[in-house]
């Protein structure tokens, strides 16, 4: 029983992991979104230029954005899963040449982490009897080797994702009255940072509120550099 439960386990662990990693994607694809588009059109209103000229160049922004995101995030799934792949083949061999070892390493890494000693050599014996690669890999470099994510997917999420944050800073900067379409625009980019901080934060299991407090600095921080910038170039 224990025997069939286990991969099952196992299973759903991997595709809770995708998942989270995929959400992980979409959030920040938004953040970004929400941003740069944000920056890019409160640079350009603080050039004192009209509607228009802020509207295309803020759609221009998002097209640009929605194709790097998708694209960076392409690649750098696919660069993780080559270097975890590496990492396998590596540790294959290492099994291979000195499987004493690698067992010996994961005795004791099993002891540090406060097990027992007699509790930890029948966990090992357990462990690298069962899978050997799997235990290895585990210990030494903190996945799981089926534990991949599809960059198809992560690129996906962040080319929907993307576009859809940028929308706010857009709609904020085009229908609020010119008297308060910075500062709208401002609060409002400032509450959604906020948001996506949080929920960066949980998803990674950190702390929101550094979070929180850290996405809303960093826009904050370049939403008034690129304002000033427009400023200064409009006058």
């Amino acid at each position: 029983m224990n025997v069939k439960e286990e991969p099952m386990q196992q299973v759903k662990k991997i595709s809770l992991a995708q998942k989270i990693n995929i959400l992980r994607a979409s959030v920040m694809g938004a953040n970004d979104g929400i941003l740069s588009v944000a920056a890019i059109v409160i640079g350009v209103a603080g050039a004192r230029t009209s509607s228009f000229a802020i509207l295309i160049s803020g759609l221009a922004g998002m097209l640009a954005g929605t194709v790097s995101m998708a694209m960076g995030e392409y690649v750098s799934v696919n660069s993780q899963k080559d270097a975890q792949k590496a990492a396998i083949q590596t540790q294959a061999t290492a099994l291979e040449a000195n499987y004493d070892a690698e067992y010996q390493f994961v005795e004791q890494k099993y002891i540090e982490q406060g097990i027992s000693v007699s509790l930890a050599q029948k966990a090992t014996a357990e462990m690298m009897t069962g899978d050997a690669l799997a235990t290895v890999v585990r210990e030494r470099y903190g996945f799981e080797i089926n534990d991949f994510t599809n960059p198809y997917a992560a690129a996906l999420a962040s080319m929907i994702s993307f576009p859809l944050g940028s929308i706010l800073p857009l709609v904020a900067i085009t229908l609020l009255p010119k008297t308060f379409n910075i500062g709208g625009t401002f609060i409002a980019v400032a509450i959604a940072l906020l948001i996506t901080g949080y929920l960066a934060a949980r998803l990674g299991n950190a702390d929101p509120k550094r979070g929180m407090l850290r996405n809303f600095v960093s826009g904050v921080i370049t939403m008034l550099v690129t304002f000033l910038m427009g400023y200064f170039v409009g006058l």
